[in-house]
């Protein structure tokens, strides 16, 4: 199982990722590892405020490439329940 998911930055920036293990991820992010997109690294903190899940890497790939495509008003709908 494949996870595309969007984290809150907290200057309210939204960051899209995708993963085979989110609980890993989203630590990985929070300690600022080496293996935490460095994007992350420079806000105090994120939280996630969206997740999709997707059967192969393949699909996952191919919505946060979509996601990341949108406009951050769009991504906002999204993440508040707006559309899918």
């Amino acid at each position: 199982m494949y996870t595309v998911y969007i984290l809150r930055t907290s200057l309210n920036t939204l960051y899209i990722g995708q993963t085979n293990n989110l609980e890993k991820r989203l630590k990985e992010h929070q300690n600022k590892s080496s293996k935490s997109a460095k994007y992350i690294r420079y806000f105090q903190s994120s939280q996630l405020v969206y997740s999709e899940e997707y059967g192969t890497k393949i699909e996952a790939m191919g919505r946060e490439y979509e996601l990341k495509q949108w406009t951050k008003a769009k991504k906002e709908a999204l993440i508040a329940g707006g559309m899918r």
